[in-house]
């Protein structure tokens, strides 16, 4: 099973409509990309898909965050999920770059809970450019 992390929390997936191949799809449903997708190879093929989920192989391959932002660039609009080894503290990068939802296991689910997530689902206001335009750090340097 998996667990679907949004800024609110967790929750159960709520895609019932299945996930295909790119270049296998009939129809609007759900792609399933992986890491090594080339996003050049998606332009013209992102109509009528409403959820795209990207695979991350290892919490150290941020290749599926570059994914990501290739597809907010080239304007899809759908569901945009990362899935597999994406940890709390990679959560606000994912939503930086236009993830809208990440899927882990279970067993990552135990190991991090919600609240770890959530601690991080105010990803605009804590990001590096805010600081340098002055807004105040919510990590004190002395804590």
């Amino acid at each position: 099973m998996s667990v679907i992390v949004t800024d609110e929390g967790f929750r159960p997936d709520d895609w019932t409509g299945g996930f295909a191949p790119l270049g296998e799809r009939s129809g609007p449903q759900a792609l399933d990309l992986p890491a090594d997708t080339d996003p050049e190879t998606l332009r013209g093929q992102l109509e009528g898909v409403e959820l795209i989920r990207v695979a991350f192989p290892s919490f150290s391959n941020g290749r599926g965050f570059t994914i990501g932002r290739w597809l907010r660039t080239m304007g899809y609009e759908g569901r945009l999920r990362a899935a597999g080894h994406v940890i709390a503290d990679q959560y606000a990068m994912a939503r930086r770059v236009g993830f809208d939802e990440v899927e882990i296991s279970d067993e990552l689910a135990a190991r991090q809970p919600a609240g770890q997530w959530q601690y991080r689902a105010d990803w605009q206001a804590h990001d590096y450019q805010s600081r340098l335009r002055g807004n105040p750090s919510p990590f004190p340097r002395n804590a």
